[in-house]
């Protein structure tokens, strides 16, 4: 935007001079210093619309979202049709996920703006925020037309892809976007292609990729400032200290932010007060599993405050659990610093993150320090790296203090298992093998963990298990369509025809837990375990056998067996696994003793007691709370 007219009156020059200042500190960076000299211009000429944009500007470098936002504003009314104002707009609103409003911004731009490639971005990135995936494919296809070149692009459109679970799509996009060149983003979209590919059972594409993921991930600096994609890190691979160094890189990105201001308590409240943050409090695998834990806690010495950043689904498990809690906060589409300010201002003693390092987190919340104690729970199998989280609740098989050197967090051992399990969950109802298409009299071995987590190893396995049991027949999930034609090659290479494989579509949980009992034996998986499936299906009545590795994502089901009181079903190597399953496959008398004691462990077993779990839980959050309050640091917390 250019200068008009030269300034005249004294506040004009004056204002001009500021302005000029400003500029000087723009240009280096120095942006506190620049929007000083643009705020100081702004009060002597508020209906420049120069000095508004630039005051905009230094607010979004500033992460001053609102203000930015105010000055847009105020700069679109003063020159109505400014395509920079406009998309100064756009820009803060990106940054306070106002993504509707976005959208409304772009469609009032005249006809001869929107033909560029920043307009058409927008619109993609405001669409996929808005979960309109095909839409935004379309736009971000558009923004290519103006460079194809543009990585970003390529990426963006790649997420939509994988959110349409178009995963070999996707793939092509992440593959091209790292041709082109990310930068600083290289690392996070190897991991996404990684899992992505591993998500299609690629194995051969999958293996490079991760191969890259351990390369870059150690050679890059532990004080280095990295996006990654943590949760594939956790996932796929099974070195603890490969999972830490990259979480830790993840999280030093928020190192800068500065925390938020918590009130001066005057002494210590009766009750504790105790707040959850979650994007999943909905029909969510997390609320099912937490919500007897939120409707169990007492209220005469719990204060609970849950703050839900995710949708309203209006679903029962919804209503359910804002019945639940005592303040249930709908922070939906707010930024970060907003989320922080508003936990600070409740004055918590400790607040629980129920995401981690899974979609639609906010671990920009946590970094700004909003609680004075900050533990990690259930929603991610492993350490965040982060300085800012206090404590992760395992168990002593999950968590050892053995591996207490994997881990950022201090670790806090729930005296059983750290996972909790809602009693409320459907009930297995009859169905017959018939109405799910499997073979009556054959030996069912269910894998219905998702594709991503089957590797080579396990497929191997599986297959040395099958020749053994030329009776048995495979039963997996059908997770994404792509996934399948990969898996049966693959079969089909180690000498499984495809009649031996039964595939099983998505259900919801009721039908989901009443199938599950029509097999005779869970598979699992290695390095990352089954974990809310592997409770469906001991909840259903169906035996896991389950290999246990060394990390977190490695041994959850291993920790409900053991809950379970079934021990002798956790595995330490590939050999014990395969025997194990084949023993029990030709053992059709222990089969039906296995499932006996889990119909009874349903109604008395320690896994499935969420009233116990809650107390014992509200004990482990007492001795966090009671350190903090008599002025000790965090130390690990031993079952």
């Amino acid at each position: 935007m250019k200068v008009v007219s030269k300034p005249k009156s004294a506040s004009a020059q004056k204002a001009h001079q500021h302005w000029e200042r400003g500029v000087t500190k723009l240009k280096v960076k120095e942006w506190a210093a620049a929007f000083q000299s643009f705020d100081a211009a702004v009060k002597l000429q508020p209906n420049d619309p120069l000095y508004r944009l630039n005051a905009a500007r230094c607010c979004l470098e500033l992460a001053r979202f609102e203000e930015a936002l105010v000055h847009a504003d105020r700069a679109a009314e003063l020159e109505p049709g400014s395509e920079v104002a406009a998309f100064m707009r756009v820009r803060a609103m990106h940054r306070l996920h106002r993504n509707a409003e976005i959208l409304q911004v772009l469609a009032a731009m005249p006809e001869a703006q929107r033909n560029s490639r920043e307009y058409w971005v927008a619109k993609g990135c405001a669409l996929q925020n808005t979960g309109r995936h095909q839409e935004a494919i379309q736009a971000f296809m558009d923004a290519l037309m103006f460079s194809m070149d543009d990585a970003l692009s390529h990426y963006r459109m790649g997420i939509s892809f994988y959110e349409l679970e178009l995963k070999e799509e996707a793939s092509e996009c992440f593959r091209t976007g790292l041709l082109l060149g990310l930068g600083h983003n290289a690392l996070h979209v190897h991991g996404m292609l990684a899992y992505a590919e591993r998500e299609n059972c690629r194995w051969p594409q999958a293996a490079e990729q991760e191969a890259q993921l351990r390369s870059l991930v150690s050679a890059a600096p532990n004080n280095a400032r990295i996006i990654t994609a943590p949760f594939a890190h956790i996932t796929l691979t099974d070195d603890p200290l490969h999972q830490l160094k990259a979480c830790t890189l993840m999280s030093n990105t928020w190192l800068d932010l500065k925390p938020v201001v918590r009130p001066n308590r005057t002494g210590n409240p009766q009750r504790l007060r105790v707040g959850y943050l979650s994007n999943d409090l909905h029909q969510h695998a997390t609320c099912v599993l937490m919500c007897e834990v939120f409707e169990h806690h007492d209220r005469d010495r719990f204060e609970v405050f849950a703050y839900s950043t995710g949708r309203d689904d209006g679903t029962a498990m919804r209503r359910r659990v804002i019945k639940a809690v005592e303040h249930f906060v709908d922070l939906q589409g707010k930024p970060d610093h907003q989320i922080a300010q508003r936990i600070a201002d409740d004055d918590l003693d400790l607040l629980i993150d129920l995401k981690g390092y899974t979609a639609g987190n906010r671990m920009g919340v946590l970094a700004r320090r909003p609680a004075p104690l900050q533990a990690a729970f259930l929603g991610f199998p492993g350490t965040t790296g982060a300085p800012f989280i206090d404590y992760i609740v395992g168990d002593p098989l999950v968590t050892p203090l053995s591996h207490a050197a994997y881990f950022s967090e201090h670790i806090a051992q729930m005296p059983l298992c750290y996972q909790p399990n809602d009693r409320q969950r459907p009930r297995p109802q009859p169905m017959t093998r018939a109405e799910v298409g499997l073979p009556e009299n054959a030996v069912v071995l269910c894998g219905f963990n998702q594709a991503y987590k089957i590797t080579p190893d396990v497929l191997d396995a599986w297959v040395d298990v099958l020749n053994d049991l030329p009776e048995a027949v495979l039963w997996l999930l059908d997770w994404h369509g792509q996934a399948k034609p990969h898996l049966l090659q693959e079969l089909a290479k180690r000498g499984i025809g495809a009649e031996r494989v039964f595939w099983a579509p998505r259900w919801d949980l009721g039908k989901h837990i009443s199938r599950v009992r029509l097999a005779d034996l869970f598979i699992d998986t290695w390095p990352c375990n089954a974990h809310t499936t592997a409770s469906d299906a001991l909840w259903a009545g169906l035996p896991v056998v389950s290999l246990m590795g060394e990390t977190f994502a490695s041994r959850v089901a291993g920790s409900l067996l053991n809950a379970v009181g079934l021990p002798e079903l956790i595995c330490t190597d590939v050999r014990q696994y395969r025997r194990t399953i084949v023993e029990i496959a030709r053992d059709p008398a222990r089969r039906q003793a296995l499932r006996e004691r889990l119909d009874q462990a349903r109604e008395d077993s320690p896994l499935f007691d969420s009233e116990r779990f809650t107390r014992d839980y509200e004990a482990l959050m007492v001795r966090m709370i009671e350190r903090m309050r008599t002025g000790m640091q965090p130390t690990h917390l031993s079952a």
